[in-house]
């Protein structure tokens, strides 16, 4: 494990061998936050080390991720918080939000975001998701109006491999190639 600068913090990377001779707790503690509190991902993950690499890793969590019945799929969709809001959220997801500027939003952004969360909430009774790295406010507001015409089961396998975009971007945050 080394320490790395990313971005404007300094956080900690562990080697893939590092994650692979970790009891299952430390482990957990590790990546398990990975996936938006859902940390029982990593908890079931753990039992198939040894890993090659990161990007192994993360298969394997997806792949996990893609065994869970819909239920639980759907819980772990709902454990995001909707975009550019001020509730509490999770330390990675403010990270994220604030990266791309929405922290900052204007009272009419802010209002526009809200609006189309709680449209799409309506819609799909799941929140709005979407690896925020990959975008702008600009981009994101074009993503809602296109996502508002999907069906259901669409915006679910969107949202999963959304959430699956954002652990990789997560888990390249934490753990070295």
């Amino acid at each position: 494990m080394e320490w790395v600068e990313l971005g404007q913090q300094t956080s900690m990377a562990y080697s893939i061998t590092a994650l692979n001779a970790m009891d299952q707790t430390a482990f957990v503690d590790a990546v398990g936050f990975v996936f938006e509190e859902t940390p029982a991902i990593a908890a079931h993950t753990y039992q198939q080390r040894p890993f090659c690499d990161r990007s192994d890793l993360h298969q394997k969590m997806v792949a996990r991720v893609e065994a869970m019945p819909q239920a639980k799929q759907l819980a772990l969709i709902c454990a995001h918080p909707d975009l550019g809001s001020k509730a509490k959220m999770a330390d990675a997801s403010v990270k994220e939000q604030a990266r791309a500027g929405l922290d900052q939003l204007t009272s009419a952004e802010y209002e526009q975001f809200q609006s189309l969360n709680q449209a799409y909430k309506d819609k799909f009774n799941f929140p709005f998701i979407i690896a925020v790295k990959d975008h702008t406010k600009t981009t994101i507001l074009a993503a809602f109006q296109q996502r508002l015409q999907h069906d259901r089961d669409a915006e679910i396998n969107q949202a999963l491999a959304q959430i699956c975009r954002i652990a990789w971007f997560r888990l390249a945050d934490c753990v070295q190639p």
